[in-house]
């Protein structure tokens, strides 16, 4: 069965996290996730990824972690996430102690959507060289996991590299949170299948069916179960696109929520994303 969530970015002038967060809950949701900029550079020479000019919201946007952890305690069974986290703006140690204190007080309602970033510039002020990013977003993420589940954590890596340390707490979900990859070029599977835990893609940046093929090559050559890999697409609200991802196996479908200063009109659009939904699932 496939779940639905709200996708967004949290903002000074939006809906504040909790109570944006109480909205979605109160309308059915299973979850509500957040991206994350941690400021954009004004001098930036990287073009937007998504094409034309860059939106207001990107350096108008909330810390990620403390708006998850609003939206966590606001609400009871609502799943919380990043769509995505900027893994190359981390430590390794923070990142992972902040995750795993959220999956812990939440109950386990984390679901940790990563990426490298697209912001040349950006990414470089957390000294993180661009062409470099998909290796230390790797070694970052092996690092995390062996922080989540070992007593005597240590790593040794090209970009991460410590020896025994005790950290704590540990997460409460076995393991630590799923953790989905958000990326979509030809190398993506590969390192879906090889530290995560599924894929989220962008419908409509991505080629969503291509990409299903291609990630089921990979886990295949990798002798991974296909089957155990998440797939939580991002996509726009129509009912026709939501239906065809719904055959195409998501277990989670995350609808894009605008970021706009009319409160009222971002509960309206709420309301409007749930008639959609109840449209897909009858």
């Amino acid at each position: 069965m496939t779940d639905f969530a709200i996708g967004t970015f949290a903002t000074d002038y939006t809906l504040q996290p909790a109570e944006l967060a109480k909205a979605v809950e109160e309308r059915g949701f299973e979850g509500l996730f957040f991206a994350e900029h941690t400021h954009i550079p004004v001098s930036r020479d990287t073009p937007y990824l998504l094409g034309g000019d860059l939106p207001k919201e990107y350096w108008h946007s909330h810390d990620l972690f403390v708006s998850m952890t609003a939206a966590a305690v606001a609400t009871t069974t609502l799943k919380v996430g990043s769509s995505i986290c900027l893994v190359t703006e981390h430590d390794e140690f923070n990142l992972a102690k902040a995750c795993a204190s959220l999956d812990m007080i939440s109950g386990g309602r984390l679901v940790l959507g990563i990426g490298a970033g697209w912001n040349a510039e950006e990414m470089a002020e957390h000294g993180v060289p661009f062409k470099d990013r998909w290796k230390v977003t790797r070694e970052r993420v092996l690092a995390m996991r062996q922080l989540w589940t070992q007593d005597e954590a240590e790593f040794h890596g090209e970009f991460v590299n410590f020896e025994k340390a005790w950290a704590y707490p540990k997460p409460s979900t076995p393991g630590g949170p799923p953790i989905l990859m958000g990326a979509g070029s030809k190398w993506t599977p590969d390192r879906v299948v090889e530290y995560c835990d599924g894929w989220m893609p962008i419908d409509g940046f991505n080629d969503i069916e291509q990409g299903l093929e291609q990630l089921k090559a990979s886990a295949d050559r990798a002798g991974r179960p296909f089957e155990e890999l998440i797939f939580s697409p991002n996509s726009a609200p129509s009912p026709q696109r939501i239906t065809e991802l719904v055959e195409l196996g998501a277990d989670r479908v995350t609808l894009f929520f605008p970021s706009m200063d009319d409160h009222s009109a971002q509960r309206q659009r709420l309301d409007h994303y749930a008639d959609v939904v109840r449209q897909v699932t009858g």
